[in-house]
């Protein structure tokens, strides 16, 4: 390779890797050492985000050391998948001391995040987690504390901050178009598609998700968070069961088979999908998880109508909703200034009203009202996923928007689910100060 074309690729690397050798007397260069990275958690989601793609993305700088997943046929399936030529393992500790990864993927049971990180720190890797950071606030200091003991980094995986429409908004919002921030009306639509499918899975449980809002939520309460620039302060919420769990008079433990599949309007037939077969119904013979569980099944604790107020240590005021069974999926948001209002409708899965952009409201109080058109074509989460991979993986050193975000952003986004539910369930306001030692401040900190 011409020294000027690997001059040129190396320079954005990695944080953590390096060259494995300095100039010698021919000028040339000793290959570049990949980064090490162990996952744990080998369903959909890891594979989907955090495997094939690193793998195709970032082959050339990163490999896999080692796959674990408490269902041993999955980390199998999972493997073959990627086809990748490390070892699987059901047993975490052993992976972390047979492997010895750089890097630690996390995507577990949002239930369990708590134990790998922890863990994971402690055997000295740097930790790369999906959101959200953990469920309750016990589990969230243990976490911060750990964190602090081993010197080691969290980073967690916004990937909503990245993409082009939020990042939009953003600078938007510090450009002081609208004047001073004062509040936020914040509303978000999962379809009875989307919505429904949480009713299904591991996330029907508290004790595994925290509920929608910590699992789901955990992302717009950090959008809400990165684009008022403050940390939240008080919290209080409603939420209810409306349409799923006990609210229907038939119901059966999963979809297959199911005597009442022609007349139950949510039935969906996994066989459908082989990938997902061969991950989950393939492999429920080691664990019993059901992938097409019911959405009526009786042990379902979580909401799927909840509306939370936020107020920020800044003083913005914040209304936000969330519901799990809208007949259309998408988010309405507008932020309220001194001088103006900024408002965005973005309508999502929905292939009829699909744009090559989106659109943000621009309206000033004593002047005109602006549209800005914003490309929304770059792939996963409105291009968010893969901008979001890059940052992780091949860093350039910028980061203008601050999208990075570390254990403070991710305990702070869960913060504020884990406080509405517990508002929720008391009937009382929270204060986000009282849940563990990081104290609320008018100023968002940054950096990792």
């Amino acid at each position: 390779m011409h020294r000027r074309n690997f001059i040129q690729q190396s320079g954005s690397l990695l944080a953590g890797t390096v060259l494995a050798g300095n100039a010698i007397a021919n000028d040339s260069f000793l290959p570049v050492a990949k980064k090490r990275v162990a996952m744990v958690g080998t369903g959909v989601r890891g594979l989907g985000m955090w495997g094939k793609p690193v793998l195709e993305e970032f082959g050339e700088v990163v490999e896999f050391v080692g796959l674990c997943d408490i269902n041993p046929g999955r980390v199998q399936t999972g493997k073959k998948f990627l086809g990748v030529n490390c070892n699987t393992y059901t047993d975490f500790d052993k992976m972390m001391q047979e492997t010895k990864p750089d890097a630690l993927i996390v995507t577990t049971v949002d239930g369990t995040h708590h134990q790998f990180i922890i863990k994971g720190l402690q055997y000295g890797a740097e930790i790369i987690t999906e959101k959200p950071l953990t469920i309750d606030e016990q589990k969230c200091q243990s976490i911060l504390d750990a964190e602090e003991k081993a010197g080691k980094k969290i980073k967690v995986t916004f990937n909503y901050r990245y993409s082009p429409h939020r990042q939009k908004l953003y600078e938007l919002l510090r450009s002081g178009t609208i004047g001073e921030l004062t509040s936020v009306d914040f509303h978000w639509y999962l379809d009875i598609h989307h919505g429904a499918d949480y009713f299904r899975r591991w996330h029907r449980l508290r004790k595994n998700s925290g509920s929608l809002l910590v699992h789901k939520a955990t992302h717009h309460f950090d959008l809400l968070n990165w684009w008022v620039g403050s940390e939240p302060e008080e919290v209080f919420a409603f939420g209810k069961l409306d349409v799923y769990g006990k609210n229907s008079s038939f119901r059966s433990d999963k979809c297959r088979g199911c005597s009442y599949k022609d007349s139950c309007k949510f039935f969906w037939d996994i066989t459908n999908d082989q990938q997902l077969v061969q991950l989950y119904v393939d492999n429920e013979k080691y664990d019993g998880y059901l992938r097409d569980g019911c959405v009526f099944r009786e042990d379902i604790d979580i909401f799927d109508q909840m509306a939370v107020q936020i107020k920020y240590a800044s003083k913005v005021q914040v209304s936000y909703s969330l519901t799990a069974f809208s007949p259309y999926e998408g988010y309405r948001i507008a932020f309220n200034g001194t001088k103006g209002r900024l408002e965005a409708w973005i309508k999502e899965n929905q292939p009829w009203q699909e744009s090559a952009y989106d659109e943000i409201q621009l309206t000033h109080s004593f002047g005109q009202r602006e549209i800005i058109q914003v490309a929304n074509n770059e792939g996963g989460h409105g291009g968010g996923d893969a901008r979001l991979r890059k940052q992780i993986f091949k860093p350039d050193g910028q980061d203008p928007y601050r999208q990075a975000a570390g254990s403070r952003d991710g305990a702070m986004a869960c913060l504020i689910g884990i406080a509405a539910r517990n508002s929720i369930d008391s009937g009382k306001p929270v204060m986000i100060g009282d849940l563990t030692t990081l104290k609320p401040k008018a100023e968002r900190p940054y950096g990792l």
